[in-house]
């Protein structure tokens, strides 16, 4: 089992990760950079443990963290998504969903059906089964995340999200960049 690890108070009062804070000094030249750096880290850090509480209600339910995600988009979705789309939504590869869908199928959690608008397509769609699926997860799952946002004021939570959307936009503006760039060459 991993060790906890307890996080220490800077000068101000706020968290921070020594080890983090160890490991990334090296590639510092400010201290405004080893705050990006740190930040990066306990980005990261959170984003772990997240995950963590995710696929252990998920798994210990039969579903890897990937699953449910599909799971999740295909019951708000409320009718069929294609598997290129439920890849674009999630990040990730149709090939991944593709697998993912396998599973839910196998499972009977979702099913595929043909696309109305287009012959040579599927859709995935959650079945009865799914649904009550996800009914009895969503209960587990808001008992977890308050247990886990237990002490952020309703400000603090907007502003976190706020903060990690703006992160994540500015990391879809410099892949765009990185792209251009890269297609110039």
């Amino acid at each position: 089992m991993k060790e906890e690890h307890i996080y220490e108070r800077d000068s101000d009062g706020f968290l921070y990760d020594s080890r983090a804070r160890q490991a990334m000094a090296p590639f510092a030249d400010t201290g405004d950079d080893l705050l990006a750096f740190e930040a990066a880290a306990a980005v990261r850090t959170a984003h772990h443990a997240v995950e963590r509480l995710r696929s252990h209600g998920s798994e210990g339910r039969g579903l890897s963290a990937g699953a449910l995600d599909v799971l999740i988009r295909l019951s708000a979705a409320g009718h069929g998504v294609s598997i290129g789309d439920l890849a674009r939504a999630a990040g990730v590869s149709s090939r991944n969903v593709t697998g993912l869908v396998d599973t839910l199928e196998r499972d009977g959690l979702v099913r595929r059906v043909p696309d109305r608008q287009d012959r040579r397509s599927v859709l995935a769609e959650i079945t009865a089964a799914g649904q009550e699926w996800i009914a009895a997860f969503r209960r587990p799952s808001q008992l977890a995340m308050r247990a886990m946002f237990q002490g952020f004021s309703s400000d603090e939570l907007l502003a976190f999200r706020d903060l990690c959307l703006r992160l994540a936009a500015n990391q879809q503006r410099l892949s765009a960049h990185l792209r251009r760039i890269g297609s110039d060459s």
